[in-house]
């Protein structure tokens, strides 16, 4: 299912799919729908470089650059958010997209500017209930995230369901 929203991918996101070898259940769901900011690409490839992250996971994500104004926006936002953050929360603003992000100060943020949010919850729920993935490998799919040291606010996603 793709969408006319542009989808913009936070680094914990892009991690966490890609530690578990299924980016494409982001992909599949948005489509070319799909970005990141050059700004969360170093994020990933630093983590690539240092942490071992898979190296070919997002190659085919589209990338976007902020244009000034963009910029200018995102430099006014909480100096707490990592570059990756306040990137992609402008780039929600000004060209109305969803922020898909974990972190809750960067959502609190981009809610406070009236952008949606959503998180690896949520994708993981949202392909659960488009029946692109049973609710079983869902639940096996969050337990090896939180293995790999996924900060998740529940444990299964039974209640969400």
């Amino acid at each position: 299912m793709t969408t006319s929203r542009l989808i913009l991918l936070d680094n914990t996101v892009l991690t966490n799919f890609a530690l578990v070898g299924r980016p494409n259940l982001v992909l599949d769901l948005w489509g070319a729908d799909c970005a990141t900011t050059t700004e969360v690409m170093a994020e990933y490839q630093a983590g690539i470089v240092g942490h071992g992250l898979p190296a070919h996971s997002w190659e085919n994500l589209t990338q976007l650059t902020l244009q000034p104004a963009e910029q200018s926006f995102a430099d006014q936002l909480q100096p707490q958010l990592g570059s990756g953050e306040r990137s992609c929360i402008a780039l929600a603003v000004y060209r109305q997209g969803l922020f898909v992000c974990d972190d809750a100060q960067a959502r609190r943020e981009a809610q406070r500017h009236g952008v949606t949010v959503t998180g690896t919850i949520g994708v993981l729920v949202l392909n659960v209930r488009q029946g692109k993935l049973p609710a079983a490998e869902g639940n096996a799919l969050l337990t090896n995230m939180i293995t790999q040291g996924y900060r998740s606010p529940v444990t299964t996603l039974d209640n969400l369901l």
